[in-house]
C-alpha cells in the first residue's frame, strides 16, 4: 500500500470516528441499546446479518460492544446463546480486522519510539505475562478493548496468544452481560 493511500485510510477513519464522535455528543441517545435494537429491528428478516455486520465493523469506529450486545438481547431474549455466539464471532471478527489494519493506519510507527513508556508496553504484552495483559484487558468492562487489539496488531503480538486471550476474556464478559441481563429481563 503506498503511503499517499496510507494516509487516506488514516484520515478518512479519523473523520468517521469525529463524526460519530460529534453525533454522540449532540445526541447521546443515538448509540443506545434500545436505539441500536430498534433499528436493527428494522431489518426484520436480515435482523442477525445486520446484527452481526455491525459488531465486525463497530470496532473501526471505537464504538463498545457493549450497547450492541445488550441490544441483542432486547432483540433475541429467547435465544441468548445465540447472542452469544454471534457477538463472540463478531467481536473476534472485528478485533481480527483491528489487528490486521492496525498497521495500515499507522500505529506500527508510533510503537517505533524508543521511549520508556513504549518499551514497556511492548515487553509486559510480548513476554512471558503478555497473554494475561491481553485477557484482563479484554475481560475488563471499563476500558474499550479495541485498544489492546489495534496495540498487538502494532506491536505484532503472536496471533494465536492474542486471540485466545480476547477470546476467554470476551466469553466471560459477554457472558456475563447476556444471561445477566436476560436474567432480569425475564
Amino acid at each position: 500500500m503506498t503511503k499517499k493511500t496510507q494516509n487516506i485510510l488514516k484520515w478518512l477513519w479519523i473523520s468517521i470516528i469525529t463524526i460519530c464522535v460529534v453525533i454522540y455528543i449532540a445526541d447521546p441517545s443515538v448509540f443506545t441499546n434500545k436505539t441500536i435494537a430498534a433499528f436493527i429491528s428494522r431489518f426484520s428478516g436480515y435482523a442477525w446479518v445486520t446484527y452481526f455486520l455491525i459488531h465486525l465493523l463497530r470496532g473501526f469506529v471505537l464504538l463498545p460492544s457493549t450497547p450492541l450486545i445488550f441490544a441483542g438481547v432486547i432483540l433475541f431474549p429467547d435465544q441468548l446463546i445465540w447472542v452469544l455466539i454471534v457477538s463472540l464471532i463478531g467481536i473476534l471478527g472485528s478485533s481480527l480486522l483491528i489487528y490486521y489494519c492496525s498497521d495500515k493506519l499507522g500505529f506500527s510507527s508510533f510503537f517505533k519510539s524508543e521511549s520508556k513508556k513504549i518499551g514497556l508496553i511492548k515487553e509486559k504484552l510480548s513476554g512471558k505475562y503478555g497473554f494475561y495483559y491481553i485477557l484482563f484487558w479484554s475481560f475488563f468492562p471499563i476500558v474499550p478493548t479495541d485498544v489492546i487489539c489495534y496495540v498487538s496488531g502494532a506491536l505484532r503480538i503472536k496471533l494465536p496468544i492474542f486471540i485466545s486471550a480476547l477470546l476467554i476474556g470476551e466469553l466471560i464478559l459477554c457472558s456475563v452481560y447476556i444471561f445477566g441481563a436476560g436474567y432480569f429481563i425475564n
